[in-house]
Order: C-alpha cells, then sequence, then structure tokens
C-alpha cells in the first residue's frame, strides 16, 4: 500500500494527489490520500480530507510507501517508524504555500537523514516503481547511524 498526506495547510496540493493516484491506478496498487484542501478528487486511491493523527500514523504504519509533503513532523514520524519517505515539498510557484520552506528545509534534511526528496512531480513514479532498489542503496551508502543521532549531530553543529 501506498500513503500519502498532504498535510493541513489550508492550500491545495492538487499536484501531489493527482500523481499518487495516476500511479496507483497505472500499477494496480492500493492506495490512501490525505488531501487536505486539494480539489482534485483521487478516482485510484481511498481517501479522506483529513484524518486524525491515529489514523494518520495507522496508515502510515500500514503502508509499504510513505509519501508525505516537506513538513518536518510528518518527514520525522515516518522515520520513527524505520521507514524512508518520499518527500515532495510544497511550492510556492504552484501556489501550494505561501513561500519554499518545505524546499530548502528537504534541501537540507536529505544531507543527513535518509529521505527521498523529489522536487520535481514526474520523478514520482520512477521512485514508487523502484522504492525497494533506491532504499537498498541508499542502506549501502550511509554508515549505520540512527537518524536521531544524525538529527542530534546537526543541531550540535548549529549550536556551534
Amino acid at each position: 500500500m501506498i500513503f500519502a498526506t498532504v498535510g493541513t495547510h489550508e492550500q491545495q496540493f492538487n499536484r501531489l494527489v493527482k500523481k499518487v493516484d495516476d500511479i496507483a491506478g497505472k500499477y494496480h496498487l492500493e492506495g490512501v490520500i490525505q488531501i487536505g484542501y486539494s480539489t482534485v478528487i483521487p478516482q485510484y486511491c481511498k481517501y479522506k480530507k483529513l484524518m486524525g493523527y491515529e489514523e494518520i500514523l495507522e496508515n502510515m504504519r500500514k503502508a509499504k510507501i510513505v509519501i508525505t509533503h516537506g513538513g518536518p513532523a510528518s518527514i520525522i514520524q515516518v522515520l520513527q517508524m524505520g521507514k524512508v519517505p518520499v518527500v515532495v515539498p510544497r511550492q510556492k510557484r504552484f501556489k501550494e504555500h505561501v513561500d519554499d520552506h518545505q524546499v530548502k528545509f528537504c534541501q537540507k534534511a536529505a544531507e543527513f537523514l535518509s529521505i527521498i526528496p523529489v522536487y520535481e512531480i514526474d520523478e514520482l513514479e520512477n521512485i514508487v516503481v523502484n522504492y525497494e532498489k533506491i532504499t537498498g542503496e541508499m542502506k549501502l551508502k550511509r554508515r549505520e547511524e540512527s537518524n536521531l543521532e544524525k538529527i542530534i549531530k546537526y543541531l550540535d553543529g548549529l549550536v556551534d
């Protein structure tokens, strides 16, 4: 199962909802999407506008692949479950947010966390199809250091 969450920001994230739904339909994948204030209605995936915290967690646990917006809390939640999140940051140019802070956060987070950032939505299909291969290669490239240890080192560097 694929689970995608767009968060609770009051602007649409149609780009992500449409692409996840298209991928699920093309590959006959089970999909669940929390669509927030998006106006695209999924045709192949189950969806809800908003989900409670426990429902989000349950869907994250069940999912083989979790696709999330670029909010730090959502990214960290997936990492805490031992999964590698696919992160599609909201972008100002698509009227998905007021600025590009999610893009900037993802660029920095990708330097020290095990995430798969997606800046161009057309890259998402390849990532979903090859998720196991990509995450396997990531494990080979990175030292065995927990994400918590990486965050602590990063924050220590900022403080210094």
